[in-house]
């Protein structure tokens, strides 16, 4: 596992809190997040966002 997805685990509250605000659209079904389905919700979030795979771990990283 990656530290993306550690720091995800660890934070996810504040994480998903995060991506919420910047990002209206998404819904709670997009950020259910279920460990060892991590390209799945990385899917759900790069068709709402428009960003890449690497972009949005990148962001996650940042937070």
């Amino acid at each position: 596992m990656s530290a993306t997805w550690d720091k995800l685990k660890g934070n996810w509250n504040q994480i998903k809190g995060e991506l919420k605000q910047r990002y209206a659209n998404l819904t709670d079904d997009d950020l259910t997040y279920q460990e060892g389905r991590e390209d799945e919700f990385l899917g759900r979030l790069q068709e709402k966002i428009g960003k890449s795979k690497k972009e949005i771990k990148d962001m996650i990283d940042r937070f």
